[in-house]
Protein backbone atom coordinates (compact mmCIF):
# COMPACT_ATOMS: atom_id res chain seq x y z
CA UNK A 1 0.00 0.00 0.00
CA UNK A 2 3.06 2.07 1.08
CA UNK A 3 4.62 1.82 -2.52
CA UNK A 4 0.75 2.76 -4.25
CA UNK A 5 0.55 6.19 -2.17
CA UNK A 6 4.20 6.55 -2.85
CA UNK A 7 3.24 6.52 -6.94
CA UNK A 8 0.70 8.65 -6.54
CA UNK A 9 2.48 11.07 -4.52
CA UNK A 10 5.06 11.39 -7.26
CA UNK A 11 1.74 12.02 -9.67
CA UNK A 12 0.77 14.91 -8.06
CA UNK A 13 4.19 16.68 -7.80
CA UNK A 14 3.96 17.02 -11.41
CA UNK A 15 0.45 18.50 -10.94
CA UNK A 16 1.25 20.98 -8.07
CA UNK A 17 0.78 23.65 -10.66
CA UNK A 18 -2.71 23.30 -10.69
CA UNK A 19 -2.92 24.66 -6.75
CA UNK A 20 -1.30 27.61 -7.26
CA UNK A 21 -1.56 28.88 -10.80
CA UNK A 22 -4.06 31.02 -11.99
CA UNK A 23 -5.51 29.21 -15.09
CA UNK A 24 -8.63 30.35 -16.92
CA UNK A 25 -10.22 26.57 -16.45
CA UNK A 26 -13.85 27.90 -17.88
CA UNK A 27 -12.86 28.92 -20.59
CA UNK A 28 -10.52 25.50 -21.09
CA UNK A 29 -13.59 23.66 -20.17
CA UNK A 30 -15.89 25.90 -22.23
CA UNK A 31 -13.32 25.57 -25.18
CA UNK A 32 -12.87 21.41 -25.08
CA UNK A 33 -16.75 20.75 -24.73
CA UNK A 34 -17.43 22.86 -27.74
CA UNK A 35 -14.52 21.17 -29.21
CA UNK A 36 -16.01 18.07 -28.31
CA UNK A 37 -19.64 18.62 -29.43
CA UNK A 38 -18.92 20.30 -33.09
CA UNK A 39 -16.73 16.92 -33.92
CA UNK A 40 -20.03 15.45 -33.39
CA UNK A 41 -21.87 17.65 -34.73
CA UNK A 42 -18.95 16.84 -37.59
CA UNK A 43 -19.75 12.87 -37.72
CA UNK A 44 -23.61 13.50 -37.87
CA UNK A 45 -23.27 15.60 -41.02
CA UNK A 46 -21.01 12.68 -42.43
CA UNK A 47 -23.15 10.35 -41.96
CA UNK A 48 -26.60 12.23 -43.06
CA UNK A 49 -25.83 11.90 -46.32
CA UNK A 50 -26.02 8.45 -46.50
CA UNK A 51 -29.80 8.64 -45.46
CA UNK A 52 -29.97 9.07 -48.72
CA UNK A 53 -29.40 6.50 -50.84
CA UNK A 54 -31.90 4.64 -52.48
CA UNK A 55 -31.06 0.44 -51.94
CA UNK A 56 -29.25 -1.32 -49.21
CA UNK A 57 -25.92 -2.27 -49.58
CA UNK A 58 -25.68 -5.44 -52.02
CA UNK A 59 -25.32 -8.19 -48.98
CA UNK A 60 -29.03 -7.01 -47.62
CA UNK A 61 -30.68 -6.38 -51.34
CA UNK A 62 -33.07 -9.10 -50.37
CA UNK A 63 -33.79 -8.67 -46.60
CA UNK A 64 -36.33 -5.63 -47.24
CA UNK A 65 -39.93 -5.99 -48.27
CA UNK A 66 -40.96 -3.30 -50.46
CA UNK A 67 -41.08 0.33 -48.68
CA UNK A 68 -39.22 -1.03 -45.53
CA UNK A 69 -35.70 0.09 -46.65
CA UNK A 70 -36.95 3.91 -47.64
CA UNK A 71 -38.50 3.82 -43.88
CA UNK A 72 -35.16 2.59 -42.13
CA UNK A 73 -33.69 5.79 -44.23
CA UNK A 74 -36.45 8.12 -42.92
CA UNK A 75 -36.00 7.36 -39.21
CA UNK A 76 -32.36 7.33 -39.16
CA UNK A 77 -32.60 11.08 -41.10
CA UNK A 78 -35.27 12.26 -38.52
CA UNK A 79 -33.31 10.75 -35.67
CA UNK A 80 -30.14 12.29 -37.31
CA UNK A 81 -31.78 15.87 -37.34
CA UNK A 82 -33.15 15.52 -33.87
CA UNK A 83 -29.03 14.26 -32.45
CA UNK A 84 -27.65 17.47 -34.54
CA UNK A 85 -30.04 19.69 -32.94
CA UNK A 86 -30.62 18.20 -29.35
CA UNK A 87 -26.28 18.51 -28.83
CA UNK A 88 -25.99 21.97 -30.13
CA UNK A 89 -28.58 22.73 -27.89
CA UNK A 90 -27.52 20.72 -24.82
CA UNK A 91 -24.29 22.26 -25.07
CA UNK A 92 -25.70 25.63 -25.46
CA UNK A 93 -27.84 24.88 -22.26
CA UNK A 94 -24.50 23.66 -20.20
CA UNK A 95 -22.04 26.31 -21.90
CA UNK A 96 -24.74 29.55 -20.35
CA UNK A 97 -24.95 27.64 -16.84
CA UNK A 98 -21.10 27.30 -17.16
CA UNK A 99 -20.45 31.32 -17.32
CA UNK A 100 -23.13 32.40 -15.76
CA UNK A 101 -21.96 30.60 -12.77
CA UNK A 102 -24.72 28.23 -12.16
CA UNK A 103 -22.95 25.73 -10.06
CA UNK A 104 -21.18 28.51 -7.62
CA UNK A 105 -25.33 29.63 -7.17
CA UNK A 106 -26.27 26.01 -6.87
CA UNK A 107 -23.84 25.66 -3.58
CA UNK A 108 -24.97 29.42 -2.26
CA UNK A 109 -28.72 28.18 -2.51
CA UNK A 110 -27.86 24.79 -0.89
CA UNK A 111 -26.43 26.20 2.12
CA UNK A 112 -29.14 28.91 2.58
CA UNK A 113 -31.74 25.59 2.17
CA UNK A 114 -29.69 24.39 4.84
CA UNK A 115 -29.45 27.50 6.86
CA UNK A 116 -33.13 27.68 6.63
CA UNK A 117 -33.85 24.34 8.67
CA UNK A 118 -30.84 24.54 11.28
CA UNK A 119 -28.72 22.43 9.61
CA UNK A 120 -25.63 25.24 7.98
CA UNK A 121 -22.09 24.16 8.58
CA UNK A 122 -22.70 20.25 7.72
CA UNK A 123 -20.49 19.81 4.49
CA UNK A 124 -22.06 16.40 3.33
CA UNK A 125 -25.61 17.20 4.37
CA UNK A 126 -24.91 20.74 1.71
CA UNK A 127 -23.12 18.14 -0.89
CA UNK A 128 -25.64 16.21 -1.41
CA UNK A 129 -28.15 19.57 -1.71
CA UNK A 130 -25.61 20.88 -4.16
CA UNK A 131 -25.90 18.13 -6.31
CA UNK A 132 -29.68 17.32 -6.50
CA UNK A 133 -29.99 21.11 -7.35
CA UNK A 134 -27.90 20.94 -10.07
CA UNK A 135 -29.20 17.31 -11.37
CA UNK A 136 -33.12 18.41 -11.06
CA UNK A 137 -32.74 22.20 -12.51
CA UNK A 138 -30.01 21.21 -15.08
CA UNK A 139 -32.32 18.02 -16.52
CA UNK A 140 -35.29 21.17 -17.18
CA UNK A 141 -34.43 22.45 -19.88
CA UNK A 142 -33.94 19.31 -21.33
CA UNK A 143 -37.29 17.82 -20.92
CA UNK A 144 -39.18 19.21 -24.16
CA UNK A 145 -36.33 17.18 -25.71
CA UNK A 146 -37.41 13.77 -24.02
CA UNK A 147 -41.04 14.57 -25.40
CA UNK A 148 -40.18 15.01 -28.50
CA UNK A 149 -38.57 12.04 -28.97
CA UNK A 150 -40.47 9.66 -27.34
CA UNK A 151 -44.01 11.40 -28.75
CA UNK A 152 -42.71 12.81 -31.75
CA UNK A 153 -40.10 11.04 -33.43
CA UNK A 154 -40.74 7.52 -31.80
CA UNK A 155 -44.97 8.13 -32.75
CA UNK A 156 -44.36 9.02 -36.31
CA UNK A 157 -41.76 5.80 -36.74
CA UNK A 158 -44.25 3.62 -35.02
CA UNK A 159 -42.19 2.92 -32.11
CA UNK A 160 -43.54 4.94 -29.20
CA UNK A 161 -45.80 2.60 -26.75
CA UNK A 162 -45.55 5.59 -23.53
CA UNK A 163 -48.06 7.62 -22.74
CA UNK A 164 -48.41 11.01 -21.37
CA UNK A 165 -49.13 9.13 -17.29
CA UNK A 166 -46.04 6.55 -18.15
CA UNK A 167 -43.90 9.33 -19.42
CA UNK A 168 -44.46 11.69 -16.44
CA UNK A 169 -44.47 8.54 -13.59
CA UNK A 170 -41.57 7.70 -15.07
CA UNK A 171 -40.11 10.51 -14.84
CA UNK A 172 -40.93 10.85 -10.67
CA UNK A 173 -39.79 7.34 -10.64
CA UNK A 174 -36.55 8.57 -11.73
CA UNK A 175 -36.07 11.42 -9.25
CA UNK A 176 -36.83 9.15 -6.32
CA UNK A 177 -34.63 6.30 -7.37
CA UNK A 178 -32.11 9.16 -8.12
CA UNK A 179 -32.66 10.42 -4.14
CA UNK A 180 -32.88 7.12 -2.51
CA UNK A 181 -29.73 5.55 -3.81
CA UNK A 182 -27.57 8.80 -4.70
CA UNK A 183 -28.29 10.34 -1.25
CA UNK A 184 -26.07 7.01 0.72
CA UNK A 185 -23.91 6.90 -2.20
CA UNK A 186 -22.72 10.33 -2.16
CA UNK A 187 -22.79 10.71 1.81
CA UNK A 188 -20.59 7.57 2.03
CA UNK A 189 -18.32 8.87 -0.88
CA UNK A 190 -17.52 12.22 0.80
CA UNK A 191 -17.24 10.07 3.81
CA UNK A 192 -13.96 7.96 2.70
CA UNK A 193 -12.39 11.73 1.75
CA UNK A 194 -13.28 13.11 5.34
CA UNK A 195 -11.55 10.07 6.62
CA UNK A 196 -8.53 9.11 4.26
CA UNK A 197 -7.73 11.83 3.12
CA UNK A 198 -5.01 12.28 0.55
CA UNK A 199 -5.15 8.46 0.64
CA UNK A 200 -8.42 8.33 -0.32
CA UNK A 201 -7.85 6.18 -3.56
CA UNK A 202 -7.81 2.84 -2.56
CA UNK A 203 -10.62 2.94 -0.60
CA UNK A 204 -12.60 4.42 -2.86
CA UNK A 205 -12.01 1.96 -5.46
CA UNK A 206 -13.04 -0.52 -2.86
CA UNK A 207 -16.55 1.33 -1.95
CA UNK A 208 -17.08 1.88 -6.04
CA UNK A 209 -16.49 -1.33 -7.39
CA UNK A 210 -18.81 -3.12 -4.04
CA UNK A 211 -21.83 -0.27 -5.11
CA UNK A 212 -21.30 -1.67 -8.80
CA UNK A 213 -21.41 -5.34 -8.02
CA UNK A 214 -24.28 -4.52 -5.40
CA UNK A 215 -26.19 -2.94 -8.31
CA UNK A 216 -25.79 -5.73 -10.33
CA UNK A 217 -28.73 -7.63 -8.02
CA UNK A 218 -30.33 -4.06 -6.90
CA UNK A 219 -30.96 -2.80 -10.35
CA UNK A 220 -33.11 -5.90 -12.44
CA UNK A 221 -34.46 -7.25 -9.18
CA UNK A 222 -35.33 -4.04 -7.19
CA UNK A 223 -35.42 -1.11 -9.42
CA UNK A 224 -36.19 -2.37 -12.98
CA UNK A 225 -39.40 -3.73 -11.86
CA UNK A 226 -40.28 -0.45 -11.21
CA UNK A 227 -41.07 0.21 -14.87
CA UNK A 228 -41.33 -3.40 -16.24
CA UNK A 229 -42.87 -6.49 -15.30
CA UNK A 230 -40.35 -9.42 -15.08
CA UNK A 231 -42.67 -13.10 -15.32
CA UNK A 232 -41.34 -16.15 -16.39
CA UNK A 233 -41.10 -16.96 -20.11
CA UNK A 234 -44.17 -18.55 -21.43
CA UNK A 235 -43.21 -19.66 -25.17
CA UNK A 236 -42.51 -23.21 -24.15
CA UNK A 237 -40.11 -23.60 -26.83
CA UNK A 238 -38.28 -21.04 -26.72
CA UNK A 239 -37.81 -21.89 -22.85
CA UNK A 240 -36.65 -25.71 -23.55
CA UNK A 241 -34.51 -24.66 -26.42
CA UNK A 242 -32.19 -21.75 -24.02
CA UNK A 243 -32.75 -24.25 -21.00
CA UNK A 244 -30.87 -26.95 -23.34
CA UNK A 245 -28.62 -24.23 -24.27
CA UNK A 246 -27.68 -23.33 -21.20
CA UNK A 247 -27.32 -26.83 -19.45
CA UNK A 248 -24.37 -28.15 -22.53
CA UNK A 249 -22.55 -25.10 -21.74
CA UNK A 250 -22.95 -25.06 -17.80
CA UNK A 251 -24.04 -21.86 -18.14
CA UNK A 252 -25.41 -21.32 -14.60
CA UNK A 253 -28.88 -19.86 -15.65
CA UNK A 254 -31.53 -19.23 -12.45
CA UNK A 255 -34.40 -17.31 -14.06
CA UNK A 256 -35.61 -17.05 -17.47
CA UNK A 257 -37.70 -14.38 -17.64
CA UNK A 258 -39.87 -12.73 -20.21
CA UNK A 259 -40.17 -8.48 -20.19
CA UNK A 260 -42.99 -6.75 -21.05
CA UNK A 261 -41.12 -3.75 -23.40
CA UNK A 262 -43.89 -3.47 -25.30
CA UNK A 263 -45.20 -1.37 -22.94
CA UNK A 264 -42.86 1.55 -23.71
CA UNK A 265 -41.68 0.58 -27.30
CA UNK A 266 -41.54 -1.38 -30.17
CA UNK A 267 -37.84 -2.10 -30.51
CA UNK A 268 -36.39 -5.20 -29.02
CA UNK A 269 -33.29 -6.67 -27.30
CA UNK A 270 -32.59 -9.76 -24.87
CA UNK A 271 -29.66 -9.54 -21.81
CA UNK A 272 -28.48 -12.08 -18.56
CA UNK A 273 -27.17 -10.13 -14.85
CA UNK A 274 -26.31 -11.93 -12.43
CA UNK A 275 -24.09 -12.70 -10.32
CA UNK A 276 -21.18 -15.91 -11.21
CA UNK A 277 -22.71 -18.86 -9.64
CA UNK A 278 -26.49 -17.59 -10.64
CA UNK A 279 -27.54 -15.81 -13.58
CA UNK A 280 -30.89 -15.01 -14.96
CA UNK A 281 -31.89 -14.09 -19.11
CA UNK A 282 -34.27 -11.72 -19.91
CA UNK A 283 -35.96 -11.12 -23.13
CA UNK A 284 -38.14 -8.78 -24.52
CA UNK A 285 -41.74 -9.52 -25.61
CA UNK A 286 -40.92 -7.55 -28.61
CA UNK A 287 -37.88 -9.81 -29.75
CA UNK A 288 -40.44 -13.19 -29.25
CA UNK A 289 -43.37 -11.25 -31.23
CA UNK A 290 -40.39 -10.50 -34.02
CA UNK A 291 -38.75 -13.26 -34.66
CA UNK A 292 -38.96 -17.19 -34.35
CA UNK A 293 -37.39 -19.40 -31.39
CA UNK A 294 -34.88 -20.34 -33.66
CA UNK A 295 -33.65 -17.09 -34.06
CA UNK A 296 -33.91 -16.00 -30.46
CA UNK A 297 -31.65 -19.21 -29.83
CA UNK A 298 -28.96 -17.78 -31.24
CA UNK A 299 -29.35 -14.31 -30.60
CA UNK A 300 -28.85 -16.16 -26.98
CA UNK A 301 -25.92 -18.15 -28.10
CA UNK A 302 -24.78 -14.64 -28.78
CA UNK A 303 -25.23 -13.35 -25.36
CA UNK A 304 -23.58 -16.69 -23.76
CA UNK A 305 -20.72 -16.08 -25.73
CA UNK A 306 -20.03 -13.11 -23.66
CA UNK A 307 -20.14 -14.97 -20.55
CA UNK A 308 -18.15 -17.83 -21.72
CA UNK A 309 -15.38 -15.01 -22.96
CA UNK A 310 -15.82 -13.65 -19.39
CA UNK A 311 -16.65 -10.05 -21.31
CA UNK A 312 -18.76 -8.08 -18.41
CA UNK A 313 -15.57 -9.45 -15.92
CA UNK A 314 -12.90 -7.92 -18.23
CA UNK A 315 -14.75 -4.54 -18.92
CA UNK A 316 -15.52 -4.25 -15.24
CA UNK A 317 -12.00 -4.33 -14.76
CA UNK A 318 -11.37 -1.94 -17.49
CA UNK A 319 -13.77 0.24 -16.03
CA UNK A 320 -12.39 0.08 -12.85
CA UNK A 321 -8.63 0.44 -14.21
CA UNK A 322 -10.28 4.26 -15.59
CA UNK A 323 -11.62 4.73 -12.52
CA UNK A 324 -8.02 4.68 -10.96
CA UNK A 325 -6.63 6.71 -13.09
CA UNK A 326 -9.06 9.51 -12.59
CA UNK A 327 -8.93 9.27 -8.60
CA UNK A 328 -5.18 9.25 -9.05
CA UNK A 329 -4.88 12.65 -10.60
CA UNK A 330 -7.65 14.05 -8.71
CA UNK A 331 -5.92 14.93 -5.23
CA UNK A 332 -3.83 17.66 -6.81
CA UNK A 333 -7.27 19.29 -7.68
CA UNK A 334 -9.14 18.40 -4.59
CA UNK A 335 -6.69 21.17 -2.69
CA UNK A 336 -6.65 23.88 -5.72
CA UNK A 337 -8.53 27.15 -5.11
CA UNK A 338 -7.80 28.79 -8.03
CA UNK A 339 -10.05 25.64 -9.83
CA UNK A 340 -13.19 26.84 -8.10
CA UNK A 341 -12.18 30.97 -8.27
CA UNK A 342 -12.35 30.25 -11.68
CA UNK A 343 -15.63 28.99 -11.90
CA UNK A 344 -17.12 32.04 -9.98
CA UNK A 345 -16.90 30.40 -6.38
CA UNK A 346 -16.54 33.08 -3.51
CA UNK A 347 -12.97 32.97 -2.14
CA UNK A 348 -14.72 32.00 1.17
CA UNK A 349 -15.78 28.75 -0.27
CA UNK A 350 -12.16 27.98 -2.53
CA UNK A 351 -9.78 28.98 0.24
CA UNK A 352 -12.16 27.31 2.75
CA UNK A 353 -10.65 25.64 5.65
CA UNK A 354 -9.10 22.47 5.84
CA UNK A 355 -10.12 22.82 2.09
CA UNK A 356 -12.44 23.40 -0.65
CA UNK A 357 -15.22 21.64 -0.70
CA UNK A 358 -14.54 17.60 -2.29
CA UNK A 359 -17.41 17.30 -3.95
CA UNK A 360 -17.23 20.71 -5.71
CA UNK A 361 -14.05 20.05 -6.96
CA UNK A 362 -14.75 16.38 -7.95
CA UNK A 363 -17.43 17.82 -10.55
CA UNK A 364 -15.34 20.94 -12.02
CA UNK A 365 -12.34 18.16 -12.21
CA UNK A 366 -14.95 15.69 -14.24
CA UNK A 367 -15.82 18.81 -16.71
CA UNK A 368 -12.05 19.10 -17.10
CA UNK A 369 -11.06 15.73 -18.21
CA UNK A 370 -14.24 16.46 -21.52
CA UNK A 371 -11.29 15.76 -24.01
CA UNK A 372 -9.55 12.95 -22.33
CA UNK A 373 -12.91 11.03 -21.73
CA UNK A 374 -13.92 10.99 -25.72
CA UNK A 375 -11.17 9.61 -26.64
CA UNK A 376 -11.50 6.99 -23.67
CA UNK A 377 -15.13 6.13 -25.17
CA UNK A 378 -13.74 6.04 -28.50
CA UNK A 379 -11.38 3.26 -26.92
CA UNK A 380 -13.80 1.46 -25.07
CA UNK A 381 -16.10 1.25 -28.08
CA UNK A 382 -13.30 -0.51 -29.88
CA UNK A 383 -13.07 -2.93 -26.82
CA UNK A 384 -16.50 -4.20 -26.98
CA UNK A 385 -16.81 -4.56 -31.10
CA UNK A 386 -13.74 -6.51 -30.76
CA UNK A 387 -15.73 -8.49 -27.54
CA UNK A 388 -18.92 -8.67 -30.06
CA UNK A 389 -17.01 -10.24 -32.64
CA UNK A 390 -15.91 -13.04 -29.98
CA UNK A 391 -19.11 -13.40 -29.06
CA UNK A 392 -20.62 -14.08 -32.81
CA UNK A 393 -17.52 -16.55 -33.41
CA UNK A 394 -18.70 -18.09 -30.10
CA UNK A 395 -22.23 -18.64 -31.30
CA UNK A 396 -20.88 -19.95 -35.01
CA UNK A 397 -18.45 -22.26 -33.32
CA UNK A 398 -20.89 -22.87 -30.77
CA UNK A 399 -21.47 -26.86 -32.08
CA UNK A 400 -17.71 -27.51 -31.79
CA UNK A 401 -17.75 -26.71 -28.44
CA UNK A 402 -20.88 -28.14 -27.26
CA UNK A 403 -19.21 -31.03 -28.78
CA UNK A 404 -15.65 -30.92 -27.33
CA UNK A 405 -17.78 -30.63 -23.59
CA UNK A 406 -19.70 -33.42 -24.02
CA UNK A 407 -17.42 -36.01 -25.24
CA UNK A 408 -15.29 -34.67 -22.64
CA UNK A 409 -17.09 -36.41 -19.64
CA UNK A 410 -16.87 -39.74 -18.52
CA UNK A 411 -18.84 -42.55 -20.59
CA UNK A 412 -20.40 -40.24 -23.02
CA UNK A 413 -21.68 -41.90 -25.89
CA UNK A 414 -20.32 -40.50 -29.31
CA UNK A 415 -23.57 -41.23 -31.49
CA UNK A 416 -25.64 -39.61 -28.86
CA UNK A 417 -23.75 -36.59 -28.36
CA UNK A 418 -23.58 -35.96 -32.47
CA UNK A 419 -27.21 -36.11 -32.39
CA UNK A 420 -27.47 -33.62 -29.98
CA UNK A 421 -24.75 -31.01 -31.23
CA UNK A 422 -26.69 -31.39 -34.88
CA UNK A 423 -29.05 -28.77 -34.28
CA UNK A 424 -26.43 -26.73 -33.68
CA UNK A 425 -24.59 -26.63 -36.79
CA UNK A 426 -26.53 -23.31 -38.54
CA UNK A 427 -26.01 -21.34 -35.78
CA UNK A 428 -24.00 -19.27 -37.09
CA UNK A 429 -26.79 -18.37 -39.94
CA UNK A 430 -29.15 -18.05 -37.59
CA UNK A 431 -27.49 -15.59 -36.06
CA UNK A 432 -27.61 -14.11 -39.35
CA UNK A 433 -30.90 -13.71 -40.15
CA UNK A 434 -31.83 -12.70 -36.30
CA UNK A 435 -29.34 -9.56 -36.65
CA UNK A 436 -30.95 -8.50 -40.27
CA UNK A 437 -34.17 -9.58 -38.95
CA UNK A 438 -33.65 -7.35 -35.58
CA UNK A 439 -32.16 -4.41 -37.91
CA UNK A 440 -34.97 -4.25 -40.61
CA UNK A 441 -37.86 -4.21 -37.77
CA UNK A 442 -36.02 -1.50 -35.99
CA UNK A 443 -35.22 0.27 -38.36
CA UNK A 444 -31.93 0.67 -37.93
CA UNK A 445 -29.72 2.09 -40.15
CA UNK A 446 -27.08 0.15 -42.65
CA UNK A 447 -25.39 2.45 -44.03
CA UNK A 448 -22.76 3.70 -41.59
CA UNK A 449 -19.50 6.18 -42.33
CA UNK A 450 -16.91 4.79 -40.59
CA UNK A 451 -15.70 7.49 -38.24
CA UNK A 452 -19.36 8.10 -37.10
CA UNK A 453 -19.21 4.28 -36.10
CA UNK A 454 -16.08 4.77 -34.11
CA UNK A 455 -17.06 7.19 -32.20
CA UNK A 456 -20.61 6.10 -31.58
CA UNK A 457 -21.21 2.30 -31.78
CA UNK A 458 -20.13 -0.18 -29.26
CA UNK A 459 -20.93 -3.22 -31.81
CA UNK A 460 -20.12 -3.43 -35.36
CA UNK A 461 -22.45 -2.55 -38.11
CA UNK A 462 -24.67 -5.11 -39.56
CA UNK A 463 -22.65 -5.06 -42.72
CA UNK A 464 -19.49 -5.75 -40.43
CA UNK A 465 -21.21 -8.45 -38.18
CA UNK A 466 -22.54 -10.33 -41.17
CA UNK A 467 -18.88 -10.53 -42.79
CA UNK A 468 -17.38 -11.73 -39.72
CA UNK A 469 -20.23 -14.35 -39.43
CA UNK A 470 -19.42 -15.33 -43.11
CA UNK A 471 -15.50 -15.60 -42.40
CA UNK A 472 -16.02 -17.74 -38.95
CA UNK A 473 -18.59 -20.53 -41.08
CA UNK A 474 -16.04 -20.24 -43.87
CA UNK A 475 -13.33 -21.16 -40.73
CA UNK A 476 -15.52 -23.67 -39.29
CA UNK A 477 -15.84 -25.22 -42.98
CA UNK A 478 -12.26 -25.94 -43.51
CA UNK A 479 -11.54 -26.97 -40.21
CA UNK A 480 -14.06 -29.68 -40.77
CA UNK A 481 -12.77 -31.02 -43.81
Amino acid sequence: MDILHTQLANVQKHLAFVQTDEIDWKFFVQACSWTVTLFESYLLLRQYPLYSKTAPPPALKDSFEPGQFEKSQAYGKDKAKFALFSGLYKQLVDSLLLQFGFYAWAWRISGVLLSAVGKEGYQILQSIVFVFTLYFLSTLPTLPLSAYSTFVLEEKHGFNKTTPSLFVTDLFKSYAIAVVLGAPFLAIFLKIFEWAGDRFVPWLMAFMITFQLSMVILYPTVIQPLFNKLSPLSNADLKARIENLASKLDFPLTHLYEIDGSKRSSHSNAYFFGLPWSKHIVIFDTLIAQSPPSEVEAVLAHELGHWYFMHPTKMLFISQFHIFTILALFPAFLHAPPLLTAFDFPKSVAFAKPGPPTIVAFLLFQMILTPIEAVVSIAMNAVSRRFEYEADRFAVELEDRVRQRLLAKEGADKEKVEKEVSEMSDMGPRLGRALVSLHVKNLSTVWVDWMYSAYHHSHPTLTERLKGLELYEAAKSKKAN
